[in-house]
């Protein structure tokens, strides 16, 4: 069966149509994969540069609560001491 179908490809017609109809489909196929892998790369860029930013915005909240916490430990070491100063006058 395929010796028939190679048979009948060897007309230059047949040939002509295939390389007339093959060769621009190909370019287009690979237009089309170029230009969706542009904008895949594109994608993944904005997804770095928006990961960096969560990246330092998680930095940042780290140090905050590490300044709260100190501010905290400050605050309660006040109350004590206030505490302890109304323990001792009633």
């Amino acid at each position: 069966m395929t010796a028939m179908h190679v048979a009948a490809l060897t007309s230059s017609a047949e040939a002509g149509i295939l390389i007339g109809l093959g060769i621009p489909f190909c370019i287009c196929a690979a237009a089309a994969i170029i230009v969706w892998a542009y904008f895949r790369l594109q994608a993944h860029r904005a997804d770095a540069v928006a990961m960096a930013e969560y990246r330092k915005l998680a930095e940042e909240a780290v140090a905050n609560q590490q300044e709260l916490r100190t501010e905290l430990a400050k605050l309660a070491e006040h109350v004590r001491a206030v505490e302890q100063l109304m323990r001792d006058v009633g």
